[in-house]
């Protein structure tokens, strides 16, 4: 399948892009080597409608399709992976209240994520539990009209900056994935503490914690959706979720090409620039291959999710979410032997390209579980 971007498309791309080249990349390795979440930017981007772009125009957001932010989340990747996550993450959750949660959730909150007055953020995952939704421990127990939640949250994206959270809870403990209910909490709630997670490989600018959730009193009316509904309403944002992961893989091997080409143009040895050696050429030659294969099949798949082809949809984000993963690493991997010795240092943003890279692999669904899912789909 082939695309076509439309001309606002490509506006977008180049106005994420110079956001990116202007505002992110001369403090990318400042924010990396100091694990500074990078609110400042955030807030900047929120101007340029960068943060939660699918947020509908009458709650104060861009309402983009799937391709235009799925361009906005490769861009900011491009110009660093993990100021890219900080501001692309800055709406977790943001989608559940958009499409379940009652209207006073959005007419309240969904304004103040769209223009970067707040971040939010969406608890799923715990210590035992990731990729198995279905076996979350985390209970909520009702009582008069409040419900009481207890539980341990692990591997939070925004946990320690975010102001509000989706919750997912086990309100019928007994019930499995049926027995799953989302709450809209506030961060700030008695009985809800984090652990900031400081000790990251890569993507050190996004904030990630540990979240204890201890006797924590829930107004009934936060509900999002219906009560033993939260898997069902979860699922039908898995397939989005993984197209925006590939979105970020793409972002993360195009930048790891733009700087290993840029090198390979200035480095000289044996009285020649090294981009003149064919064995670099061809090695560049197939990195931009498989960037752009990627960017296909992300690009493919972002459009099965806008036009809501759910099967569809699911077999070919999984594709995209693994395959653009797994050639992100591959492509930062050969920026660093581009880059010789130089690419194994921080002086240069290869290494780091290569480290942020690697977690694409990993959240929204190992590739293992996507390899799992795509066979699912085609057996």
């Amino acid at each position: 399948m082939a695309f076509q971007l439309s001309a606002e498309h490509e506006a977008i791309r180049e106005a994420v892009r110079e956001f990116g080249e202007n505002e992110i990349e001369p403090v990318a390795e400042e924010h990396d080597r100091e694990g500074k979440y990078p609110e400042n930017l955030r807030r900047k981007a929120a101007e340029y409608d960068f943060v939660a772009p699918s947020i509908p125009l009458e709650y104060g957001g861009a309402g983009m399709d799937k391709i235009s932010s799925t361009i906005v989340t490769e861009e900011l990747w491009r110009a660093d992976p993990g100021i890219g996550s900080a501001i692309g993450s800055a709406g977790f959750g943001s989608n559940m209240i958009m499409e379940f949660g009652d209207e006073w959730m959005k007419e309240e909150w969904l304004p103040k994520i769209a223009d970067g007055e707040i971040a939010s953020v969406s608890m799923i995952s715990e210590p035992a539990h990731g990729s198995n939704v279905a076996g979350i421990e985390t209970v909520a127990e009702k009582d008069g009209d409040e419900y009481v939640a207890n539980g341990n949250k692990m591997w939070i994206t925004n946990g320690t900056v975010a102001d509000i959270g989706v919750l997912m809870a086990k309100t019928s403990p007994d019930e499995g994935h049926k027995g799953i209910t989302a709450f809209l909490v506030e961060m700030d709630w008695d009985g809800i503490t984090t652990d900031k997670i400081d000790n990251k490989l890569g993507i050190r600018a996004s904030d990630l914690a540990e979240v204890i959730i201890d006797d924590v009193r829930i107004p009934e009316e936060n509900v999002i959706g219906e009560v033993d509904k939260g898997f069902y309403q979860l699922m039908e944002f898995f397939a989005a979720g993984r197209a925006n992961v590939a979105a970020q893989a793409v972002g993360a091997a195009q930048g790891a090409l733009d700087a290993a080409i840029e090198y390979a143009n200035q480095r000289e040895q044996f009285d020649q620039k090294i981009s003149e050696f064919q064995a670099i050429q061809h090695k560049i030659a197939e990195m931009a291959t498989k960037v752009e294969a990627a960017r296909s099949l992300t690009y493919r798949a972002a459009t099965q999710v806008e036009q809501n082809n759910q099967d569809v949809a699911a077999q070919y984000s999984s594709m995209a979410k693994y395959f653009a993963s797994e050639i992100s690493v591959e492509v930062a991997d050969e920026g660093i032997q581009v880059h010789g010795g130089s690419g194994y240092v921080t002086d240069y943003p290869a290494e780091r390209y290569y480290r942020d890279a690697r977690i694409t692999k990993i959240y929204e669904g190992t590739s293992e579980i996507q390899k799992n899912i795509i066979a699912d789909q085609i057996l």
